[in-house]
């Protein structure tokens, strides 16, 4: 029997992917790359971040004082920074020892490059970056499309995971028999309704709704009948209700603010959400986007994750890339990294 772990769960380190002059950022890059290492910078107080870069003289220059022994850089070919899409997903087995299972990503459904992406796992297995097995998992599937209890729920959506460009052979019960069988799971919660404008995802669930524990999920509600999400998101709160745990309770629902709209400069919107938030060792660090509902986001994740400090990070600049931090991150549990005693100076 197989285990997806929880992201609340021990972690080894969490993976970043950072921009470059060849990457979608090429015109941000100046803007972007301080958001990236301020990720970096915040994560290394608490645990190891692995950073994968170009080069990693230049990487490690970024930083300047701020280095940390905590930081692990490996080079490798990029065509983005999704790492929470193209990184590895960790499982764990009945013996209790990892495995990396590296799914295919094809770019959110074939609309973007994603043939060096795809194969970042692969290379950071064969440079010794895991202390694990490797399977190739034979579906495409992104870590942002999914969300796991660590206990046999997994919560997801039905737009992302029955994409016709991502499995189009497989059907929706195919699709959940392999799921169950590749993570041990007892069952499957599935949305219907939720979406972000400016979302190029499919509606990813780590940008609408996250489990928080086993009995807890935040969600992002609209409370503005003229805003154009209101109808979908309202529905998908009569779906969150509707949800019961593995005990047949109802979810604990912790609706989170709708943070005022976000607009590119040729108009149109980004996706700007308070559920893409980042749980590591100690602390969750929550997407900002310099409007007035970025306090009351943080204050209202406090009493969630009581044991752990609740940062914010300014990741306005992201959502110009239509993702935001949960969407650059990738966690591995504790034990499954091969690399963690590297020192990097």
């Amino acid at each position: 029997m197989h285990r997806l772990p929880a992201e609340w769960e021990p972690q080894s380190a969490v993976q970043l992917t950072f921009p470059h002059a060849d990457s979608d950022w090429a015109d941000l890059l100046e803007v972007v790359l301080p958001c990236f290492v301020e990720i970096a910078v915040t994560i290394a107080r608490f645990q190891k971040v692995l950073i994968v870069c170009q080069n990693e003289a230049t990487t490690k220059a970024l930083f300047g004082i701020e280095l940390s022994n905590n930081m692990i850089f490996v080079e490798a070919a990029s065509n983005d920074t999704w790492a929470r899409d193209h990184g590895g997903i960790t499982i764990e087995e009945r013996t209790g020892r990892w495995i990396i299972q590296d799914f295919m990503f094809n770019g959110w459904g074939l609309k973007y490059p994603a043939d060096k992406d795809n194969l970042i796992t692969r290379h950071l297995y064969d440079k010794g970056v895991f202390d694990t097995g490797i399977e190739h998992a034979g579906l495409v599937l992104e870590g942002g499309g999914i969300e796991s209890d660590g206990q046999g729920t997994l919560l997801t959506t039905a737009a992302c995971l029955l994409s016709p460009n991502r499995n189009p052979h497989l059907s929706k019960s195919q699709i959940e028999e392999r799921l169950e069988k590749k993570f041990g799971l007892k069952q499957i919660l599935w949305l219907n309704h939720g979406y972000l404008a400016g979302d190029d995802t499919d509606s990813h669930i780590d940008t609408l709704a996250r489990l928080c524990s086993p009995e807890i999920i935040a969600y992002v509600k609209c409370d503005d009948p003229n805003d154009e999400h209101f109808v979908e998101l309202s529905k998908m709160e009569v779906e969150l209700k509707s949800l019961r745990q593995l005990n047949g309770q109802p979810y604990q629902l912790v609706p989170l603010p709708w943070p005022d709209a976000c607009f590119s400069e040729d108009g149109h919107r980004l996706p700007a959400t308070y559920a893409n938030f980042l749980i590591i060792n100690g602390a969750v660090l929550v997407p900002t986007y310099g409007v007035k509902q970025d306090a009351e986001a943080l204050e209202i994740l406090k009493p969630v994750f009581p044991d752990r400090e609740i940062i914010g990070i300014n990741c306005r600049t992201l959502i110009e890339q239509h993702g935001s931090l949960h969407c650059v991150t990738m966690q591995y549990p504790m034990g499954a990294l091969g690399m963690i005693k590297q020192a990097i100076i």
